[in-house]
């Protein structure tokens, strides 16, 4: 495993970070037994992933509890988040708190290393500065998270409002955010901030559905032909990446989407989501190999990079190949 350095906590943490979400939630929403989920986490750790996100919108921070209770407190990263809103509402700060709390609980800890605002919609984003930080700091105060974070709503925020706001401003230790082959806006808007600032980066929607199911990319593709966002021909194209893989290059896509992010500076954490031992191993290895070669990279950037709010759809619970 490659480790780096999270922004400005200090944090040492893999360069793989097990997401506990998406669209298998650890195999929890695609059939599994606790245990078999208990043993995706254990079998990433054992791999050298130490750095574990979750939520407890996720229902999983149960199953991460036990997987790490027999680990020592130094052998993760552990990275939890409560939701910023009710329906269309900001959530309560007496809320937010006992969101904090249950997480805690739930998780069998005593603190949580990085723990999230999770979505914060821009409309939202002054009245959780000047509310529900205070009251969060508070919390930090009497040791109960190390760093304070905050994540994007996707795809509401496609243009990327919230980090680029959250990315310059001081309260922010750690953001989390969708950055693709396809979405390469955080890199202008958000990512220049973040290195200038030294804020930990953790990246997520690296895979999801649009470069793990092909009907949804092919759909991706015409809907951007048919905007006048792409050239005509990636409308009848059945593998518009292809070009991706061919020896020398990537393996797969799903090899080329996370190796894109992987090499991009600034993002510090490439986060995977599984509840497939075998996808733990396959996206690991995939995170550890080198940069795309330069000129795949180039026409990836070239062509992709003026798109904005692609493949931010939600994700499908269903089984997922390298989710």
């Amino acid at each position: 495993m490659d480790y780096t350095t999270l922004g400005r906590t200090g944090l040492k943490v893999s360069v793989a970070g097990l997401g506990c979400g998406g669209n298998s939630r650890l195999g929890m929403k695609t059939g599994k037994t606790e245990q078999q989920s208990i043993a995706v986490v254990q079998r990433a750790m054992d791999l050298g992933v130490n750095f574990i996100d979750t939520a407890g919108g996720y229902e999983t921070e149960g199953i991460v509890g036990k997987a790490i209770k027999s680990r020592p407190r130094d052998a993760y990263v552990l990275s939890t988040k409560t939701q910023t809103k009710e329906g269309n509402n900001i959530v309560s700060v007496a809320t937010m708190l006992a969101g904090l709390d249950k997480s805690l609980r739930d998780l069998d800890l005593d603190y949580v290393d990085v723990f999230h605002l999770h979505g914060a919609r821009p409309d939202h984003y002054d009245q959780l500065v000047a509310e529900h930080v205070p009251a969060l700091m508070k919390q930090r105060e009497k040791g109960k998270f190390r760093f304070l974070g905050i994540t994007e709503n996707q795809p509401i925020d496609a243009q990327h409002e919230t980090l680029s706001r959250a990315a310059r401003e001081e309260p922010w230790d750690v953001i989390m955010v969708a950055f693709h082959m396809m979405n390469q806006r955080p890199r202008d808007h958000v990512l220049a901030k973040t290195i200038k600032n030294r804020i930990g980066v953790l990246v997520m929607y690296v895979v999801r559905n649009i470069f793990s199911n092909p009907e949804r990319l092919q759909n991706a593709m015409r809907e951007q032909v048919e905007a006048g966002n792409l050239p005509a021909h990636y409308a009848n194209d059945d593998n518009p990446l292809g070009f991706l893989v061919h020896p020398g290059g990537a393996e797969s896509l799903v090899d080329a989407a996370y190796r894109y992010v992987r090499h991009e500076p600034g993002c510090d954490v490439t986060l995977f989501g599984t509840g497939e031992i075998a996808h733990v191993e396959s996206n690991i290895a995939s995170i550890l190999r080198p940069p795309l070669p330069d000129a795949d990279r180039q026409r990836i950037n070239k062509e992709f990079g003026h798109l904005i709010g692609v493949g931010l759809d939600v994700p499908n619970h269903f089984p997922v190949a390298g989710a």
